[in-house]
């Protein structure tokens, strides 16, 4: 009973909001003693920082063992990506800096310590799993892209290699350029270069805009929108808020009426042919 009881204790303090606010507020102060320690500082302001450094690694620990027996301290806990991130950044921080031959390593984990904040915001996360689902979509886009940079860049080699090789000399160079032009940075003195020896070449650099500064771009776009949309439809309905929750308790009262009267139409059927027995 008293297992249960501090287990109970600790789901409820995991789920408090001025709790998680408090951790959010570790993870900040911890990004910005990382910054702090950029600079040339006393000694004994040093040593200060450090005890506090010591502190909030353990209070990480803490939160972790809180969050473990919360979400009822079992192995389904390291199911979670997230919590394998979480668990691997605090493991790693409690290596001691000082006369370690893996300084580096535990300097850089304390660096990337303010990566928490997005396991510990819902929406952080949201974002994060949207973009990394988007990947594999995005990634055609970009395949699309590259070919017609390749081919842009193959024509403007073999038409302007002649007017300025720095530019155009060979189609590596070529795509450089290209990128130069997709970007908006000064791509109008290329163009301009450019036409003074074939003036229609502006149909060249309007085209290759066209299709990779908006068409390309905007599918880019809309893949990370819609992904961001299913992530945020399914973070709902594994909370029970929004439409998406509303809409699957909608289906389930659905299917548990309709099962209702299929079993009263069932039931109504037998005492019909028991009635006609009679």
């Amino acid at each position: 009973m008293k297992v249960s009881g501090i287990v109970k204790s600790l789901n409820v303090l995991n789920n408090n909001k001025l709790f998680q606010f408090f951790i959010i507020s570790v993870i900040v102060i911890s990004a910005l003693m990382i910054g702090v320690k950029t600079y040339d500082i006393d000694p004994s302001y040093l040593k200060i920082l450090t005890f506090i450094d010591i502190a909030i690694t353990y209070l990480f620990l803490f939160e972790i063992i809180v969050r473990f027996f919360g979400e009822g301290h079992s192995l389904s806990f390291f199911k979670k990506g997230w919590n394998v991130f979480d668990t691997l950044i605090v493991g790693v921080s409690l290596i001691p800096i000082d006369d370690s031959e893996v300084v580096l390593l535990a300097r850089l984990v304390r660096i990337f310590r303010v990566l928490r904040l997005i396991s510990i915001i819902p929406e952080l996360r949201i974002l994060i799993s949207a973009l990394i689902k988007a990947l594999p979509p995005m990634g055609y886009v970009l395949l699309l892209m590259f070919i017609i940079f390749y081919i842009y860049a193959a024509v403007g080699s073999l038409l302007f290699d002649q007017i300025n090789p720095t530019l155009w000399g060979d189609i590596l160079v070529s795509m450089l350029t290209l990128f130069r032009v997709v970007t908006f940075e000064d791509w109008t003195d290329v163009m301009y270069e450019t036409m003074e020896v074939y003036p229609l070449s502006w149909i060249f650099y309007l085209t290759f805009i066209f299709l990779n500064a908006f068409v390309f771009l905007n599918m880019m776009i809309g893949i990370v929108i819609e992904r961001m949309q299913s992530e945020h439809d399914a973070y709902n309905l594994e909370n029970g808020i929004g439409e998406a929750a509303e809409l699957k308790h909608v289906r389930e009262d659905t299917r548990a009426i309709l099962a209702r009267l299929e079993s009263l139409e069932k039931q109504l059927n037998a005492n019909n042919k028991s009635t006609r027995q009679t």
